[in-house]
């Protein structure tokens, strides 16, 4: 994998011409896009087809650029039958990569999978990447002990990892602090998609356990998570090839 393909960039905004305008500006310069329960819950499946489609007034006729690869971050969680319903709902959108609550449970995550084989081959598509939250990255501590989960963070990581993959999924989200631990109970070929992450100098947002990009990548992470420092930029195309340089350095 080239590292700007590692790069799904975090479109966080209800704007269905804004989003547009970044996808293109992006297109090719990264992995693909992230969006998630703001965008889609204005927009809904057609907004998505309006941003990660390919086509625009440059496009020669007759041609067409290939869509932009999309992480669909709706992080699903309910009882299972329910959740295999809103995975096949949104297979036909054809996502790169999917997400559901490992805290769902066992059942809810091998629904889950078996929905998202079921919905794509009808359609000859290739399933989604279904990955699983295990604790998400705006939780420090004292957050993960609030909501009843006794001991460090970092265990409740590792064990719903190894859950996870237990039921067949494809990898997780995690912190990339706790990249080396679920490497060590899940192995190297579990995909790691990790948020959090921060050039270095910018700005950590709501994000409690961050990382830079090369400090991830070198960790062992799959794919990098990043929004603000890209989308905010002035120049959008730069920040990502500033990130890439440091990666490919």
């Amino acid at each position: 994998m080239q590292n700007k393909d590692r790069i799904l960039v975090a479109v966080d905004t209800p704007d269905v011409a804004h989003a547009q305008k970044l996808s293109r500006q992006l297109q090719g310069h990264v992995g693909g896009i992230k969006l998630g329960l703001e965008f889609f819950n204005a927009n809904g499946h057609a907004g998505v087809r309006d941003v990660i489609h390919g086509d625009d007034a440059t496009t020669p006729r007759g041609q067409a650029t290939p869509n932009q690869p999309l992480f669909l971050d709706l992080k699903f969680h309910d009882i299972p039958n329910t959740v295999a319903g809103a995975v096949r709902s949104v297979v036909p959108l054809n996502p790169k990569i999917i997400n559901v609550h490992a805290s769902g449970g066992p059942e809810m995550m091998r629904q889950a999978m078996a929905a998202a084989k079921f919905a794509a081959e009808p359609l000859g598509i290739m399933p989604p990447m279904l990955i699983a939250v295990t604790i998400l990255t705006s939780m420090g501590e004292e957050d993960v002990d609030a909501v009843g989960m006794k001991g460090p963070a970092l265990d409740q990581v590792v064990r719903l990892a190894a859950l996870t993959q237990k039921c067949g999924l494809d990898g997780v989200v995690c912190s990339a602090r706790e990249i080396e631990a679920i490497r060590k109970e899940c192995g190297p070929d579990f995909k790691l998609i990790v948020p959090g992450i921060r050039p270095a100098g910018s700005d950590k947002g709501d994000q409690k356990r961050t990382m830079t990009p090369r400090e991830a990548v070198d960790a062992g992470a799959d794919y990098l998570v990043i929004g603000r420092p890209i989308t905010q930029a002035s120049d959008p195309i730069a920040a990502v090839k500033a990130i890439v340089d440091d990666l490919d350095a």
